[in-house]
C-alpha cells in the first residue's frame, strides 16, 4: 500500500513492458505498448487499511468478474464498472508489494494477470491463481506515478497552510 500512499494518478506495466489500458467500449481492459494515452492512466483510491481502487479516464472502475475469459480456460476477465453500493468487493485490490513491483491480489484471492501469446489472448488481462513458477513473476506490476498528491506542511512563519507536490 505504501507505494500508492503519494500517488493520485499511476500506469501499471506489466513485466512485458505493456500498459493496462482501457479499452474504447468503456467496458474492457487490455495492454499497450504505448503508455502515455490517457486511456493508461488509472486514478488511485484507497478503501481503507490495506485495499485501493483504480478509475479509468472513463469514470469507471476496474472490477473482477466470475465470466471465463474464454471457454475452457481459467483465466475470469477483467471489466470496468460503475461504483455501486451493492457491489461484493470486486472493485477492490490488495497491493502486495514485491520489491519495487507489487502484485494485485483480488478480493477472492486471484491476481491481475496480464496474458500473452497468439490471438485470442494477446495483450489481454485476466485474474487467476498464478500455479506455476513462471506464472508468478507475470503477476508483478510496475508502478509509475503520473500525478501525486499535495503534502501539506506548516511553516514556521505563519500558521497558513501550504499545498507543495512531492518531488519524488
Amino acid at each position: 500500500m505504501e507505494l500508492f500512499k503519494k500517488a493520485k494518478t499511476i500506469r501499471l506495466r506489466s513485466i512485458k513492458d505493456k500498459y493496462m489500458i482501457t479499452d474504447d467500449d468503456e467496458q474492457t481492459v487490455s495492454q499497450d505498448r504505448d503508455g502515455s494515452m490517457e486511456k493508461a492512466e488509472w486514478e488511485v483510491f484507497p478503501t481503507g487499511e490495506k485495499d485501493i481502487r483504480f478509475k479509468s479516464c472513463y469514470g469507471k472502475y476496474l472490477m473482477t468478474s466470475n465470466t471465463p475469459f474464454l471457454q475452457g480456460v481459467k483465466g475470469k476477465r477483467i471489466i470496468q464498472t460503475e461504483l455501486k453500493p451493492d457491489l461484493d468487493g470486486s472493485v477492490n485490490w490488495e497491493p502486495l508489494r514485491d520489491g519495487f513491483q507489487v502484485r494485485l491480489k483480488t478480493h477472492t484471492g486471484t491476481f491481475l494477470l496480464p496474458i500473452g501469446g497468439l490471438p485470442p489472448w494477446r495483450n489481454n488481462i485476466t485474474h487467476d491463481n498464478p500455479h506455476r513458477p513462471k506464472i508468478k513473476e507475470k503477476i508483478l506490476w510496475d508502478i509509475e506515478i503520473v500525478e501525486h498528491l499535495p503534502s501539506y506542511r506548516k511553516t514556521n512563519s505563519d500558521s497558513q497552510l501550504y499545498s507543495m507536490l512531492d518531488p519524488k
